[in-house]
């Protein structure tokens, strides 16, 4: 894959990564587009570049946050994927991520998703270093960081609530379990799994889950918190588990862990290294929503969990953040 890299000095904020989306991008046969996980891989590609280039130094995705895919983006379609400072902490930037594709016979740019990613600076050592201060100098600047500001009450209150649930094997949720080793084809240029690698795994197995569950094709529409914990290192034994939490009329939520660990200690070994909540829905061959078959739970870890997803929703409601990007920057043409 070529990336053209659009940007100035070598500090500015902000970057953009341009490229056709290629067949081998859609997941399965019969799908509408790309794969929700691809686009993941390519919008944490892009944030690092754009973090690496304003620290000048080694970063590590910590968090991405509200992904809300409205739309597929068909194969030979050109894409776009802006990144951007919108704020900074001690070492940690804050970084607004648009994906963006047109048909090359038309070259209208419509806005596929948008998202916030956070990435954490690192020495030599491997440490948390300081990164240079992100000063907002126009008023869409300063729009942008009070957006960014108005999500962190709420990132933290998902937090709170997804770190007080546990998982046992206790149910009798749907649930995919996915098994491999992480090859060296999977690292990024600090030598650890790549961030955007573990993201695409995550889409793969809560798509097997409720593809399973459903009967029908399924993608997703919504991706909430997903929290990096640990890096996963070359030739580590990695554990994806996609477990079904709710359903509605047409959505399958899931709650979906990375574990990773030395092969050698067996399953038991194993620790998280990402959890991600992620929404899919069921589609027919012309890519319309379909109702989602009903789970009903009946362990009380699974009527937890159940209640534990509504209540995700209910925060989101309930904060309302500041929108990142605009509406009406989601069309443009480029000439």
């Amino acid at each position: 894959m070529d990336f053209i890299l659009c940007c100035g000095a070598m500090k500015s904020p902000s970057i953009t990564l341009r490229f056709m989306a290629a067949p081998t991008d859609v997941l399965h046969a019969g799908a509408q587009g790309v794969s929700g996980g691809r686009v993941l891989q390519w919008i944490d590609k892009a944030a690092y570049a754009c973090a690496a280039q304003w620290s000048s130094t080694y970063c590590v995705t910590a968090y991405v946050g509200h992904i809300h895919f409205t739309r597929p983006i068909p194969s030979g379609h050109i894409v776009e994927v802006r990144s951007r400072i919108a704020m900074t902490g001690r070492t940690s930037m804050h970084i607004v991520n648009e994906v963006l594709s047109a048909d090359p016979r038309e070259g209208v740019f419509t806005r596929a998703c948008d998202c916030l990613v956070i990435f954490v600076a690192k020495d030599t050592a491997g440490r948390p270093t300081p990164v240079p201060t992100f000063t907002p100098e126009t008023d869409e600047e300063r729009r942008v960081e009070a957006a960014a500001i108005s999500r962190i009450d709420l990132r933290k209150a998902i937090e709170a609530s997804m770190l007080e649930q546990t998982y046992t094997d206790d149910s009798t949720a749907p649930r995919t379990i996915h098994r491999f080793l992480a090859k060296p084809t999977d690292i990024n240029w600090g030598g650890d799994v790549h961030g955007g690698t573990a993201m695409e795994w995550i889409d793969e197995a809560g798509m097997a889950c409720t593809m399973e569950w459903s009967g029908e094709r399924t993608a997703a529409v919504y991706a909430g918190g997903i929290r990096f914990y640990k890096p996963i290192h070359i030739g580590d034994l990695i554990e994806v588990e996609a477990r079904l939490t709710r359903t509605d009329s047409r959505s399958m939520h899931t709650s979906i862990f990375v574990r990773s660990g030395d092969p050698r200690g067996g399953r038991e070994s194993l620790q998280n290294a990402i959890h991600a909540t992620v929404t899919y829905i069921g589609i027919d061959i012309d890519g319309n929503p379909l109702a989602a078959r009903k789970f009903t739970p009946v362990t009380d870890e699974d009527k937890r969990l159940w209640e534990h997803t509504q209540t995700l929703k209910d925060l989101r409601a309930q904060y309302e953040p500041e929108p990142l990007v605009r509406p009406d920057d989601a069309q443009q043409r480029v000439d």
